[in-house]
């Protein structure tokens, strides 16, 4: 059941991002809004099947981006082995931290788009990059990510009660 509930939201962040989030002019200045979800997954889940999500997240967005292909896996990737570094050593539950993280995982993305564009297309392509958007998505994702990330808890947390509520009832239907 986690999957389904994993595999909904994904597809909710992943139309909403390349539906209806171009249909409006600031969308210039968004991040990328699976970096919550893997902030998310990142801050829960330490095991391997989050790294397939992870992996999977990655190769969806990579497939519909246009982008250098391996661009979002490979950021999705260092942004959860960050995670499980510090993690050990920070209270992950901390406003602080999930400010910090929500912060230093955009510029991980930002930061591999920059190399992307300078491994393809040398020096001169980076220094005619447009360095104020990315420091916009930095600020937005900044802003943004924790609130996200304490929203999809929320509701992670409710989907486990409504899955636990509806179990119960079938026992308590079959015992009957």
């Amino acid at each position: 059941m986690n999957g389904f509930y994993f595999f909904i939201i994904t597809l909710v962040f992943i139309v909403f991002q390349t539906v209806f989030l171009p249909c409006f002019s600031w969308f210039s200045q968004s991040f990328d809004l699976t970096i919550m979800l893997v902030l998310f997954l990142s801050l829960n889940f330490s095991h391997y099947t989050a790294v397939m999500a992870i992996v999977c997240i990655g190769g969806i967005m990579d497939s519909l981006s246009g982008g250098p292909f391996f661009l979002y896996m490979f950021s999705y990737l260092w942004i959860f082995v960050i995670v499980q570094l510090v993690k050990q050593f920070v209270f992950q539950t901390s406003g602080l931290f999930i400010l910090v993280i929500s912060m230093v995982s955009v510029v991980i993305q930002q930061g591999l788009c920059v190399f992307s564009v300078f491994i393809q297309q040398g020096e001169s392509a980076v220094w005619q990059m447009d360095f104020t958007l990315m420091i916009r998505q930095v600020i937005w994702g900044t802003v943004l990510i924790p609130p996200g990330v304490w929203i999809l808890s929320v509701c992670y947390d409710n989907w486990r009660h409504m899955v636990r509520m509806l179990k119960k009832n079938r026992e308590q239907q079959k015992n009957a």
